[in-house]
């Protein structure tokens, strides 16, 4: 549990401070400018996977994959969005598209419970839109499907169909266009996703778009926790994607992905993600969640209790130190 909830439920118990909504109005009243960019993502997380226990990066293996393929959460999202390549008659809710993405991994023996995660609280009860209207500018897209071919194990089979899937349907479906849509692959035709071009394209898209414009983000392959190296993480973990070459340059961590992504993108610009792989939860340290687990939660969006908002915050500077101290004065 995040370093602020805690510190949170021990006032309300003694303060009678209130409940969660009290604390996402305080939360939202004294975060910064910063952190409220318009940022979204959906994972597929496997809950019951374990997690590598990585201290040196020099060391880790590739999970078996048990010979499935990878990508069910791709897969079975665009089976409910575009089956058969038709868009459904009915429009869907978030909740509604995260539970039946639920319901159709279980049927195919899949453990993983889907979550949507924001930089800010919506409305999982409104109509799912993977872009609003609201963004009228360019539309870009990066995507990221890696099979690690010849590995064994961890050699996955479904990551390129579902880049290649996925990148038809925001193409017919949301007019996102070719010549904006930066794919890598390990497949010896595209450009190969390695650390390096990863993190390139990822710099290039949020520093090309501006007020107006949608980023869609697509990685479809292997995920993992590497031991946390600068303490920011509350469980001491960093969740990290894994590169084709990771063995050579390593991984990157959730702490990369936030710097790059999320702390230069302009206000205005919408980006949502679409994260299939193993400890893809809070790779992008988004501190509001819902999870699609059928009714064992409220479906309405809440701050996220295994983020570190201390942490979160601190990396806008001083203001971690300020949203604490003035929020928890106010309750005193």
């Amino acid at each position: 549990m995040g370093r602020f909830l805690r510190k949170l439920r021990e006032r309300r118990e003694r303060r009678r401070i209130g409940n969660q909504e009290e604390a996402q109005r305080a939360f939202e009243e004294e975060k910064p400018d910063a952190m409220r960019k318009d940022v979204r993502m959906i994972s597929g997380c496997e809950d019951k996977q374990t997690s590598a226990d990585v201290s040196n990066v020099h060391s880790f293996q590739l999970p078996d994959p048990a010979g499935r393929a990878g990508g069910a959460c791709t897969s079975t999202l665009l089976r409910i969005l575009y089956k058969d390549e038709t868009i459904p008659e009915d429009t869907l809710s978030f909740t509604q598209v995260l539970e039946k993405m639920r319901e159709d991994l279980a049927e195919q023996g899949y453990t993983q419970i889907p979550q949507l995660t924001a930089n800010n609280p919506i409305d999982v009860e409104a109509d799912f839109d993977l872009v609003p209207s609201t963004a009228t500018g360019t539309r870009r897209a990066v995507m990221i499907g890696i099979n690690y071919i010849g590995d064994d194990p961890g050699e996955l089979r479904g990551c390129h169909n579902d880049v290649l899937n996925m990148k038809k349907y925001i193409m017919e479906v949301h007019g996102f266009e070719e010549d904006n849509i930066v794919v890598l692959m390990d497949d010896g035709e595209h450009d190969p996703p390695t650390r390096d071009n990863i993190l390139a394209a990822y710099e290039k898209v949020v520093a090309d778009s501006e007020a107006g414009d949608a980023i869609f983000l697509h990685y479809s392959g292997h995920g993992t926790k590497l031991r946390d190296d600068d303490g920011d993480e509350d469980d001491g973990y960093d969740e990290a994607l894994v590169p084709r070459d990771y063995n050579e340059a390593g991984m990157i961590r959730d702490d990369d992905l936030y710097d790059i992504l999320i702390k230069p993108l302009a206000d205005g610009v919408h980006m949502v993600s679409l994260m299939d792989c193993c400890h893809s939860g809070t790779v992008l340290d988004l501190p509001y969640i819902f999870k699609a687990d059928g009714g064992a939660t409220p479906n309405v969006m809440h701050l996220d209790d295994t983020i570190d908002l201390d942490g979160l915050i601190q990396q806008f500077g001083g203001h971690a130190i300020g949203f604490l101290k003035n929020f928890l004065e106010q309750q005193g």
